[in-house]
């Protein structure tokens, strides 16, 4: 029995120290700059589409259409990199950009839990995440990894298309 015991504690404290550790994803809180409410930290698909900017994500979502082209030029390589997206939901092209993007993952087939996406407040501060090594000067900033490293980026709004610009990222990697 009291090997028994010994597992159970043994069990609580493991679980009660990786609970402790583990990164809450999708937290808001309210923006002392804004007074709104914000997402902070480590965020995903499903807390966008319920979180502050829900609405406005499914119907951007919803109303972007990509251009054929690029999807079909993106679906195969698109599997080969990586993806951080760092975001404000209290500006307007995140608001705008980020729909597009997981439009974009979905029409291509990549599985947007691969993407890490981070939330910051107005003074580009994710609070639970540190992410200075990443030099975000302007939200959003999606950045494109290849075996770990860093091939591209599009900052604030593309140049030409989103999946354009992405497909120039990636098919220069090599």
């Amino acid at each position: 029995m009291t090997k028994m015991i010994k597992y159970i504690t043994l069990f609580l404290l493991l679980t009660a120290t990786l609970t402790g550790k583990s990164q809450q994803v999708n937290k808001t809180i309210i923006d002392p700059e804004l007074g709104t409410e914000v997402m902070i930290g480590y965020c995903n698909k499903v807390g966008l589409e319920k979180g502050p900017i829900g609405a406005e994500f499914s119907s951007e979502f919803e109303a972007y259409n990509p251009q054929k082209k690029y999807i079909e030029k993106l679906t195969a390589p698109i599997d080969a990199v990586e993806f951080t997206i760092v975001l404000g939901t209290w500006c307007s092209d995140s608001r705008e950009q980020v729909p597009r993007f997981y439009k974009i993952l979905d029409q291509t087939g990549y599985n947007p839990k691969r993407v890490k996406v981070i939330g910051v407040d107005s003074n580009k501060s994710a609070i639970l995440v540190d992410i200075r090594d990443l030099n975000i000067q302007r939200v959003p900033t999606f950045i494109v990894y290849k075996n770990g490293i860093e091939v591209g980026r599009i900052i604030e709004t593309p140049e030409k298309k989103l999946e354009r610009d992405l497909w120039n990222i990636i098919s220069e990697t090599p």
